[in-house]
């Protein structure tokens, strides 16, 4: 039995062996497994040690009352459903029993129809119940892992490569294009890893000119070049038995790729100006948006300290290639940007999220949060309208045609995916304006079942930004 599979045992609980018997044959054909007890005491002890998810409960009990039974059952930690059974005329008790925590109660004496028919019911419920638990905690596993979220394809197969690379000490390097997330990954992985409770450090190699990048990762000796007043601990130092994190990695120097090489397989180095030889225990995470085979190729990276840094690979996929996670970033970054800055803006209008869903984001997640946090601070009202945003955005053609809005950088498949997406999408979207949101309607236009659109619209993500009618 998988675990989130309902276990199907009935417990009933009757002093009447007869009674008992009769419950038991019209139960057991529909393949629950049933088990008895004829007395109080003994009914409490088997929920302990079976834990059967319903009890069909006799409120006439010796010595102890079901409702005194029924009351104890609710203090369990995970009590059964319990439905109790009465003698004809015995409903008020059977509604006393129901404010108590009863679910349901029978009169005796009843069909046996009616009684199947109750169990059917219940453990319907019960399974859609847990189901929706179970799908409630992988959904916020998947939505947010930490700081990173998002539930598409692509972000889950990052969510797994973390799950899986965090608690090992191997060199990781992260793939993606600029402000899609590359050190939100990294801080993932750090904070999976063994070396959690030590330092993370976060070097970009783009930030610095190619004089300066040494000195910060390696540190330096008073006098070591004009300007070096005093020693300085380079990142590496400072990461000691904890992570470093270089982003991008490619647009380090050769000389820099070579020391770089050299930390990764003797775990030793020099400052600057310094003849001392320091040794540290460090993990590197590294990152970059550059083609480092194309790099390779070009002679402007060395092949050897690629293959040390990516002992795992990770590759990031670009906001566009993860629509589905637009509206659900954009639903996170709008209370806090709202908070910060003391606005009362609460969402996006629904005709803002048809945009959103169609444009290619090329600065991606840090695009979209950017282009939020000015909408806000201009918004006036609680909703953010297409005109608060840039003008890249409020230009951008909802209506465009399919193939007016592709990136030619991209790879014939990836580019060839996107606009096919759009074309359904724009299509999908006109027909079931076109028919009020009527799914049925829309559905015999585009000539498919019904059954098949709403799959449709549940793979493109379109239901927030369509009022549907589900007919």
């Amino acid at each position: 039995m998988k675990a989130h599979e309902m276990k199907k045992s009935i417990l009933i609980v009757d002093d009447e062996k007869a009674a008992r018997y009769g419950m038991r044959m019209a139960l057991e054909k529909d393949g629950y497994d049933v088990l008895e007890a004829g007395d109080s005491f003994s009914a409490f002890e088997m929920i302990k040690a079976e834990n059967p998810p319903l009890v069909f409960l006799d409120v006439n009990m010796p010595r102890v009352s079901g409702i005194q039974v029924l009351e104890e059952i609710n203090c369990l930690s995970n009590p059964p459903m319990v439905v109790i059974v009465t003698a004809y005329g015995s409903e008020r008790i059977a509604v006393d029993a129901m404010k108590k925590g009863a679910y349901d109660y029978v009169s005796k004496p009843f069909e046996i129809d009616e009684l199947r028919l109750i169990a059917k019911n219940i453990f319907e419920k019960h399974s859609l119940q847990e189901e929706n638990a179970r799908l409630r905690l992988e959904i916020d596993r998947l939505e947010s892992m930490g700081e990173i979220i998002g539930k598409s394809r692509g972000v889950r197969d990052v969510y797994n490569r973390i799950e899986k690379v965090g608690p090992s000490d191997v060199t990781v390097l992260i793939q993606g294009e600029s402000g899609s997330g590359k050190e939100l990954v990294a801080k993932e992985i750090h904070k999976k890893s063994t070396r959690r409770d030590n330092s993370m450090v976060i070097m970009n190699c783009a930030a610095l000119p190619e004089t300066l990048i040494e000195s910060e990762l390696f540190g330096h000796e008073k006098g070591a070049f004009t300007g070096a007043a005093e020693r300085r601990l380079g990142k590496f130092e400072l990461a000691d038995q904890g992570t470093i994190f270089l982003d991008e990695v490619g647009d380090m120097s050769p000389n820099t790729q070579a020391k770089v090489l050299r930390i990764l397989q003797e775990q030793s180095f020099e400052r600057l100006g310094g003849t001392e030889t320091l040794h540290v225990d460090v993990r590197l995470i590294s990152a970059t948006h550059k083609d480092l085979l194309r790099e390779i190729k070009e002679g402007r990276f060395r092949e050897d300290l690629y293959y040390r840094l990516k002992v795992v690979e990770i590759l990031l996929p670009p906001l566009r290639d993860r629509r589905e996670d637009i509206i659900l970033l954009t639903e996170k970054f709008i209370p806090f940007y709202a908070a910060k800055h003391k606005k009362s803006v609460k969402s996006i209008s629904k005709e803002t999220a048809k945009v959103f869903m169609r444009y290619n984001w090329p600065g991606n997640i840090r695009q979209l949060q950017n282009e939020i946090e000015s909408a806000i601070v201009m918004a006036s009202g609680e909703t953010l309208e297409t005109d608060d945003f840039s003008d890249e955005i409020k230009n951008a053609n909802p209506n465009s045609g399919t193939f007016g809005n592709i990136d030619y950088s991209l790879p014939f498949r990836d580019a060839k995916r996107i606009a096919v997406e759009s074309f359904e999408r724009d299509y999908v979207s006109r027909k079931l304006k076109e028919n009020n949101g009527n799914i049925s309607k829309a559905a015999e236009e585009l000539g498919m079942h019904r059954q098949s659109l709403q799959q449709k619209i549940k793979e493109l993500n379109m239901k927030k930004e369509c009022d549907i009618d589900e007919k």
